[in-house]
């Protein structure tokens, strides 16, 4: 049902009566298609509109952001049903999430906005020093890019803005991609310092914003068991465990990506270290490369694993169990006697516990058996909204493997 607020004249919606009321005013930020009175004027309304949410007895319960295209209805942007969002409100909610990033790090170099879990459903905004690449994932924040833009400047003091318009998020939004500098220019990768290691980020080209800053603390954990290891970084990226290990001591690493460019970036890193003789890197799909390191005979101290998300969703969970089933079925043998093995997932659908369990299998079918050291989880730049699993999507399990 869409009709003018008493309270503005924006449009407003309401929940159907079989909505869960209770779960939103508790904080759950979504309101799915089946939930919505979508009527012909609801449906009408352009992708991106903000409109007054109401429950099915017509109480105001805050403001949304609309886009009938996506089954992501409408997302809560404030409770207040009367906001007004312009660059004033940005800044307000970027200095708060300015305020905890400058508390938890040295550096200008984090994750400064976490979508819902900071305030802005569907927009991921990283740092690197001077730098912000912004991915306005959902159609509010694609429509409102100038005003959030300028707030971003404003409170952060960033010389270079960078829109980042690819991924899945945005195709389900119906969003076009496109990458493109907003503000200031790029000529280079970005250099980064992260647990001692340095970092290239390819801010323009690179996958996602060009740097994963979620796995800083595993990195960390990581390089705690690398003094004088031979480490295998399998999905590497830019290196980001090897880069991480070999800071910490490691004697030599070998990081294998599917990506050329990824690779130069991690060797470019490694040689920036100074230790570019001790990073060798494999390019090739990484399975295939686990099956011709073990037909090789070759084996490491550290082996860790950091695929991409085999189950981005509910119905791709059982094929992306398998998936990480069939990672750690692989790599156990990579290990040597006593040696230790980090598992990743970055899949929200996959929890904890079937992802251990899928881990915990392909270890055994590999041939061996261990005990879990350590789990960890994206870093506190990545917080997470209680209401919202899908904020806590990364989960990272370290063995140690038997002889």
């Amino acid at each position: 049902m869409t009709e003018t607020s008493n309270l503005s004249p924006r449009p407003v919606v309401r929940l159907s009566s079989r909505a869960e009321a209770r779960a939103i005013r508790f904080g759950f930020p979504w309101v799915y298609a089946d939930e919505l009175v979508l009527d012909r004027r609801t449906k009408a309304l352009a992708p991106g509109t903000l409109a007054v949410l109401e429950d099915a007895d017509r109480k105001p319960m805050g403001l949304v952001t609309v886009n009938p295209a996506s089954k992501i209805v409408a997302r809560m942007i404030d409770r207040d049903p009367a906001a007004v969002v312009d660059e004033g409100w940005f800044a307000a909610r970027l200095a708060t999430a300015l305020g905890l990033r400058a508390r938890l790090f040295d550096a200008p170099f984090y994750r400064l906005v976490h979508a819902e879990a900071d305030g802005l459903p569907g927009v991921v905004i990283d740092r690197f020093g001077d730098v912000a690449v912004v991915q306005p994932n959902a159609a509010w924040a694609e429509a409102l890019m100038s005003p959030l833009a300028a707030a971003l400047a404003a409170v952060t003091g960033v010389t270079t803005i960078v829109k980042n318009g690819t991924g899945r998020a945005r195709s389900l939004e119906g969003l076009a991609e496109e990458t493109v500098v907003l503000r200031g220019a790029v000529s280079a990768p970005v250099a980064v310092q992260m647990n001692g290691a340095t970092y290239l980020a390819d801010v323009l080209g690179g996958q996602k914003t060009g740097l994963f800053f979620d796995q800083r603390p595993n990195h960390g954990f990581a390089q705690r068991l690398a003094r004088g290891a031979r480490v295998l970084d399998v999905f590497s990226h830019v290196g980001g465990f090897s880069l991480a290990c070999l800071a910490g001591g490691a004697d030599h690493a070998l990081a294998v990506d599917s990506s050329a460019p990824a690779l130069g970036l991690a060797a470019e890193g490694a040689a920036r270290m100074g230790l570019g003789a001790r990073l060798a890197t494999r390019q090739g799909d990484a399975f295939a490369v686990m099956e011709a390191l073990a037909a090789e005979g070759a084996q490491f101290d550290v082996v860790v694993c950091d695929p991409p998300a085999f189950a981005p969703g509910k119905q791709a969970l059982e094929a992306g169990l398998r998936a990480y089933e069939r990672v750690a079925r692989l790599a156990a043998p990579l290990v040597a006697p006593g040696g230790y093995l980090g598992l990743c997932s970055c899949s929200h659908a996959a929890d904890l516990g079937a992802f251990r369990t899928a881990s915990t299998r392909g270890i055994g079918r590999g041939g061996r058996r261990g005990q879990i050291l350590h789990t960890g989880f994206a870093g506190p730049d990545h917080p997470m909204l209680p209401q919202l699993a899908e904020t806590a999507y990364l989960k990272a399990l370290f063995y140690r493997l038997d002889g």
